[in-house]
């Protein structure tokens, strides 16, 4: 840990300790069911603009919903609700001509708390308004939190929106590094920093002490940085824990461990950031792993539903109490919802009443891990593995169930090959997520099937092929390799971006990454179709391609041509290939 956030640490400590007067410490019931508009609309990544319209009609969603047993405690209106010019005082007139009032009733007369997302302290899409500007720093895109009008206001703001009814804060977009007036020439970096810290830190203390019912969650800036694993993801400490009742991990995105279906990365990329907070001291149930966003814009990566029944287990598995649905929930038909009311069934005891732990290796490093959830009438266990192998997995023994041999039920797995479990070993094939139950939850009734979307091969071997590294005049990085196809079994090539010290390198781009990084094949001089599945706009940036060429497309005992190639032009780059023959 760097030594400005062990100094965060030290001071918060200190803070909390000098502050001894009540206030009552987060204690979520042991879980609720928020559902967020964002993903149903972006106007970040996407135009899809938040309306009145649109909020209104995932409302008649969320109670279409409740008839196939599916409960949301909460509707968080997520950002641009507000007018840029109003401090958060008003609503945008151009989407909301008549204000929040009818969404703020029709939540009421449903038995629904509203919520409502807030830039912590910085300047997204809005302007300060005169109570803010003594606050702001040089460049005109955040307020300090320690000096000047802002915090005081912005408490006032709070304290307003929970008397029309709203119950649950998102704060997003923190910058604790802001400084206003001459402060930048006063103060170190590390010492705004903490101030800010200290000063939000205190007034979320205070507010809590005024409405005690509230539920406040925090999101980016606050935790740190979520872009990675490797990344310092809480600056602030598990001393936050005593003001937010959640602290999210990080928006879906593709992990750095590539896998052929795009989705199962995404999935990886969440359960690996529940894991690195977890490992940092957050309790499991006190992380919001923001992980399930289902609807059709550039910030799920136009993901509609696709694959999102694993998506949906793999957050329950996580055992966070504040469960969050993102997206269009229209999405969700009836045969969905039924699925869904399942699913939700089978983990809730668990989650109501038990404990929920990790296992296993780091995805990172390609090896297999999980979540394992045990109350005192069984066991679940969630797992994945990230590898482009076949691995014996162990499930640790969390219930004496097992001791006594009872034998467990696979619920849930991908399509094509088939998990094969004996006692607490479980084989599962690359890239393969299964969901595996004991005692009580190893019912046949209980089954949730298969996911068709992800299929996993039943067979997988490494091919021995020499790669070279072509120049090019565009000074494109260039991967060639002529190899004679498999005699049995479709091609799956895998390419990686790496420097030259083996750490990742994750490109950005506004092209399609289909294009950003190639994978083409010929034989003969022709070209043969290569089925790629990250075909997309992916606005976090992605570190390697995958593709696989179908075995009737190619000419046995016939030469073929592979080429790779990346737009990344960061000079340490270095690029890694690999080949599999595989048969589903």
């Amino acid at each position: 840990m760097a030594l400005g956030a062990t100094l965060l640490f030290a001071a918060a400590a200190a803070s909390a300790a000098g502050d001894r007067s009540p206030v009552s410490e987060p204690a979520l019931p042991a879980s609720i069911w928020v559902y967020n508009n964002w993903s149903a609309y972006d106007e970040l990544s996407d135009a899809v603009p938040l309306t009145e319209e649109l909020a209104m009609r995932e409302l008649d969603e969320i109670l279409r919903l409740r008839k196939f047993g599916i409960h949301f405690d909460y509707y968080m209106m997520d950002a641009f609700w507000y007018d840029p010019d109003g401090g958060y005082r008003s609503w945008r007139t151009e989407s909301w001509p008549h204000g929040p009032d009818r969404w703020l009733e029709a939540c009421k007369a449903n038995g629904i708390r509203p919520g409502l997302w807030f830039s912590t302290n910085t300047l997204t899409h809005m302007n300060p308004v005169p109570k803010w500007r003594s606050s702001l720093n040089d460049s005109g895109t955040a307020m300090s939190l320690s000096s000047g009008g802002f915090l005081d206001d912005f408490v006032e703001v709070l304290d307003a929106w929970y008397d029309r009814g709203i119950r649950i804060f998102k704060f997003d977009m923190a910058d604790f590094s802001a400084a206003a007036g001459d402060e930048e020439k006063r103060r170190s970096p590390q010492e705004i920093r903490l101030r800010n810290a200290r000063a939000f830190h205190q007034a979320l203390r205070d507010f809590r002490r005024k409405h005690p019912d509230v539920v406040l969650v925090a999101f980016n800036g606050i935790v740190g940085d979520v872009s990675g694993a490797g990344a310092n993801y809480n600056p602030f400490g598990p001393h936050w824990l005593d003001v937010f009742d959640a602290l999210y991990s990080g928006d879906p995105r593709p992990s750095d461990v590539p896998e052929f279906d795009f989705w199962r990365a995404v999935d990886i990329y969440s359960d690996q950031m529940v894991r690195h907070f977890e490992h940092g001291g957050i309790p499991l149930q006190r992380i919001d792993s923001t992980s399930f966003m289902i609807g059709d814009t550039n910030t799920n990566y136009h993901r509609r539903v696709e694959a999102w029944q694993g998506s949906l287990l793999l957050m329950l598995a996580h055992g966070g109490r504040l469960r969050t649905v993102h997206g269009n929930l229209e999405l969700l038909d009836d045969e969905k919802a039924r699925w869904f009311a399942k699913a939700v069934a089978l983990y809730d005891p668990l989650l109501q009443h038990g404990l929920t732990r990790s296992f296993g290796g780091s995805a990172n490093s390609a090896r297999p891990y999980g979540f394992g959830s045990i109350d005192a009438d069984g066991a679940v266990y969630a797992v994945v593995n990230p590898a482009q192998a076949f691995h014996d997995v162990h499930l640790p023994r969390l219930t004496p169930l097992q001791e006594a041999n009872v034998e467990g039920r696979v619920l849930f797995r991908d399509a094509g090959y088939e998990p094969e479990l004996d006692g607490d070993m479980i084989r599962l094939g690359p890239g393969q997520f299964a969901l595996v139950g004991f005692g009580r939850y190893a019912d046949a009734a209980d089954d949730l099937g298969i996911q068709t979307e992800v299929r996993i091969p039943r067979r997988i071997e490494p091919l021995r092929v020499r790669f070279h590294e072509i120049e090019e005049t565009n000074e494109a990085v260039v991967l060639e390799a002529v190899l004679t196809p498999p005699a049995v079994g479709d091609l799956r090539v895998i390419l990686e971006q790496r420097d030259e010290n083996g750490e990742v390198i994750r490109s950005t781009s506004e092209r399609v990454m289909g294009e950003f990084f190639t994978v083409t094949a010929a034989q003969q001089g022709h070209s043969l179709p290569v089925e790629i599945h990250h075909d997309g706009v992916i606005w976090s940036g992605l570190a390697w391609a995958s593709g696989e060429i179908r075995h009737e497309q190619m000419l046995p005992h016939t030469p073929l041509h592979l080429r790779l190639t990346t737009a990344e032009t960061d000079p340490t780059l270095r690029l890694h290939a690999r080949l599999y023959r595989v048969e589903y």
